[in-house]
């Protein structure tokens, strides 16, 4: 048994806009390849060496996108599977490889997830006991109840828990603002290309363009601008979740390359981070928006270690009201935590979110001379997930 499961390499896409930006037309599988194909690339690991592939994939119509990944990749020697854990499909990803490495049954294995939302395919069922057909049919995360609708998060996971933590309108559309405005001063450092590789899109005319900056932040947004945003269903009293202060819809893919510390001496490979441990829990479908601080005190807790430990905080956003019930539940100073913004401006490629939080946490902690990091999130059907890393000095 290795006892340590090590991440020595890492890359990811920058993130589009779904449906209109510039991976409009790549699908999930060709933005895993790529994401897969780099960070192999940037591990110096020959491809044979790989035990497998692990990608989350959520949303996108099932197959076994890891597969699909290491063939096109290169790494045909390496079997593949799809993990779906909804919005914590890529942070699943890279414990599922992290618990392969530390039990000793696997030495090198790829784990991210890849989102394509604006290609994701359209389903229908013939609804059970009738002849008749459901279209657009989405595989639920749970029963559906009046507190918590299967296809409307807005209410599920942000409004609940806005409601439940006592959550202004203001305090969201002030968390969004700072979010755009990270991420602006993170595009604008360089903060974020270590972790992006260039990838060359095709048009629908035929030219090619280099896209490697992620496009869905607004350098434009404003207090005033977010306060003037409807809420979403005016029709609820009080209701105060909108576009703004919502995630976006968006198209990326993220891969890492994880090892245990034997192979890594034996190779001569640098580990970016350590992964001390992870944690997940489940809660009521209604109070999704709430598990992360469950997530976060249960992989603490496995780690050895309290939030007073944790250097850097990644909380996505799925909605603003999120991270900030979470830093309200645990206590957290909000000042550490989506350092270079989430969700509210990057974006939320789904099944590749997790992975991307991941790789932001090792290399802004490795800017700021290493310390331990913790990745979380909400997912849907009331899940919550976390990752504790330690990156060296």
């Amino acid at each position: 048994m290795s006892h340590e499961a090590l991440i020595v390499s890492g890359a990811r896409t920058a993130i589009g806009t779904a449906f209109k930006g510039s991976l409009v037309d790549v699908d999930a599988l060709e933005l895993g390849t790529k994401a897969v194909a780099e960070a192999v690339r940037r591990s110096g690991i020959a491809p044979e060496l790989f035990d497998d592939v692990v990608m989350g994939e959520s949303l996108y119509g099932g197959g076994a996108i890891g597969r699909y990944a290491a063939i096109e990749a290169g790494l045909v020697n390496a079997p593949g599977i799809a993990h779906n854990r909804h919005c914590a499909s890529g942070l699943a990803a890279v414990q599922t490889a992290a618990s392969s490495i530390i039990a000793g049954m696997d030495r090198v294995v790829v784990a991210g997830g890849a989102q394509s939302s604006s290609t994701a395919p359209k389903t229908n069922r013939r609804v059970p006991g009738t002849d008749e057909w459901e279209e657009d049919w989405l595989a639920p995360s749970h029963r559906e109840t009046p507190d918590a609708p299967i296809r409307d998060m807005t209410i599920t996971v942000g409004w609940n828990a806005a409601v439940k933590a006592g959550i202004t309108r203001e305090e969201m559309d002030a968390w969004a603002l700072r979010s755009h405005q990270r991420a602006f001063a993170g595009i604008d450092s360089g903060a974020f290309k270590e972790e992006i590789f260039p990838l060359e899109v095709t048009r629908r005319d035929g030219t090619s363009f280099t896209f490697d900056v992620d496009e869905h932040p607004r350098r434009s947004t404003s207090l005033e601008k977010l306060a003037s945003l409807k809420p979403l269903h005016p029709e609820i009293p009080g209701f105060s979740i909108t576009a703004g202060n919502s995630a976006g819809v968006n198209d990326a893919a993220a891969a890492l390359v994880l090892t245990g510390r034997p192979f890594a001496e034996e190779h001569g490979l640098e580990p970016l981070a350590t992964v001390r441990a992870w944690g997940s829990v489940g809660v009521p479908p209604a109070e999704t928006g709430l598990a992360p601080s469950g997530a976060i005190t249960k992989a603490l807790d496995r780690a050895g270690l309290t939030t007073g430990d944790v250097a850097l905080w990644e909380i996505n956003e799925a909605f603003a009201s999120v991270p900030i019930a979470a830093c309200r539940t645990l206590g957290l100073d909000e000042g550490i935590v989506n350092v270079l913004g989430s969700g509210c401006s990057l974006g939320h490629p789904i099944a590749m979110t997790g992975a991307r939080m991941v790789l932001t946490l090792i290399h802004e902690l490795r800017r700021r001379g290493g310390g331990i990091g913790v990745a979380a999130m909400c997912a849907g059907g009331g899940m919550g997930s976390a990752v504790v890393l330690d990156v060296p000095a």
